[in-house]
Order: C-alpha cells, then sequence, then structure tokens
C-alpha cells in the first residue's frame, strides 16, 4: 500500500478521481501479499502492482468501472 500513497495523495490534492485495488486475501502461490495495492487515475495513469502479471489488466479496468459507476467492489 505504501507504494501508492504519493500518487493517490497527488491525485486526492488536486481533486482527481481514482481507483484503488487492494489485496486482501491470498492463498497458495500468490505473487503478491495481502496488503498490496493498484491505484489507477481517472486520466488511466496507474501506481502499484496486485500482481505482477495477467490480473492487472483486469484490475485496471474493474477499477474504471467502478470510477464509472462510484460502487464498491469486492471481486475475487
Amino acid at each position: 500500500m505504501r507504494d501508492v500513497l504519493d500518487d493517490i495523495a497527488g491525485w486526492y490534492a488536486a481533486g482527481e478521481t481514482f481507483g484503488l485495488a487492494t489485496v486482501v486475501h491470498t492463498f497458495r502461490s500468490a505473487p503478491r501479499p495481502a496488503g498490496a495495492a493498484m491505484a489507477v487515475s481517472a486520466g488511466g495513469e496507474v501506481a502499484g502492482s496486485v500482481s505482477g502479471g495477467c490480473v492487472e489488466g483486469a484490475v485496471y479496468e474493474l477499477a474504471r468501472s467502478v470510477m464509472a459507476s462510484g460502487e464498491p467492489v469486492v471481486q475475487r
């Protein structure tokens, strides 16, 4: 989570909307531990990582969807 704080603090201070994804639980051989975070700005900029793999694209799209709807999501 700490690796995205500077970016989201800047976006927040600028009044920019952003989506924030956080790993809350892992099992087996997960590439990133619980607490890993990825933020996506309204402009499409990305900070952090939740998987380091193909999951990143799905999380990016979900963050964009959440920003558009304003409704939080828990995804498994």
